[in-house]
């Protein structure tokens, strides 16, 4: 409790379940993926704390909003340099932890000062591969 107290918002109950699940968590977890869980444990939180507590934090910097389709917003704890992949199938996040030296070149820039970048990388993760006969089948081709 005393490393949240540095995030400079009231520390309830409701708000330690939240930032307890998100401590450690690399599954980029929706609102609706973290109140479904809390649920279990604090029948009376509300979906509206769980995500009124997900945009404080981030907009306190503490962690951060991926969008990987337009009807779900996930919410990524790790603020560390990092680049993700996204399975298109499942959507799945992973982490990737190896830095890409990507310059943006002065012209593409149009006078922006560049304060960071985000790499996604896009694919088809192992188990959907496994369970999908046409990823089975368009893997074997290629071999």
């Amino acid at each position: 409790m005393e490393k949240y107290k540095k995030i400079g918002i009231k520390l309830t109950p409701q708000r330690l379940a939240v930032l307890g699940y998100l401590e450690g968590n690399t599954d980029h977890p929706s609102a609706e993926d973290i109140y479904h869980e809390l649920l279990k444990k604090y029948p009376s939180m509300s979906f509206a704390t769980v995500y009124t507590t997900l945009s404080t934090l981030r907009q306190k910097g503490w962690l951060s909003e991926i969008t990987i389709d337009q009807g779900k917003k996930r919410f990524d704890p790790n603020m560390s340099d990092h680049n993700h992949l996204i399975c298109t199938t499942c959507k799945k996040v992973v982490d990737i932890k190896i830095p890409f030296n990507l310059a943006l070149p002065e012209v593409a820039a149009s006078d922006f000062m560049i304060t960071g970048s985000h790499i996604e990388f896009f694919g088809i993760c192992p188990d959907c591969r496994k369970n999908n006969r046409y990823y089975q089948e368009e893997t074997e081709q290629c071999a």
